[in-house]
């Protein structure tokens, strides 16, 4: 397993995940906009090919992970386990004392994951994220570091 910093042209294998694995995904513009805005933009690669990535954003001590996502074919293998636990080294490296995100509430294999490695539900965001219905709440979720 490979983590490394993606940067625009690593967009068209990181795109094609992100359309695999969201209903509403960000555009080539949001990660730009990430890129530019010098947000941590890791990717995860196995013998080569892009199988993940993530976007955090750091803030004074705070780190707010913004996107995850593992390639359809490889998930429920243990790579998000294995990347959010490099994401939660690296936030410990920049010397936050606070991961924060939002997620589905209806991810539950999302929730799961991070419950297993003490994230803890501190609100609910009432029609955070598009949905097919209209709007979908988010779980906020935290883990002091």
């Amino acid at each position: 397993m490979q983590f490394s910093n993606f940067k625009e042209h690593d967009l068209s294998a990181i795109e094609l995940i992100e359309n695999e694995v969201h209903a509403y995904p960000w555009t080539r513009g949001n990660f730009l906009d990430s890129i530019k805005s010098s947000h941590t933009c890791l990717m995860m690669k196995l013998n080569e090919e892009i199988i993940g990535f993530s976007v955090m954003m750091f803030v004074l001590d705070e780190c707010h992970l913004l996107n995850m996502s593992i390639k359809k074919s490889m998930q429920k293998k243990g790579h998000g386990s294995h990347f959010l636990k490099e994401m939660i080294q690296r936030a410990r490296l920049a010397h936050s004392k606070t991961i924060y995100l939002e997620v589905r509430i209806s991810n539950h294999a999302a929730i799961h994951l991070y419950d297993k490695y003490g994230f803890n539900e501190m609100s609910i965001r009432k029609d955070y994220y598009r949905a097919k219905e209209g709007r979908e709440d988010a779980v906020l979720m935290g883990l002091v570091i």
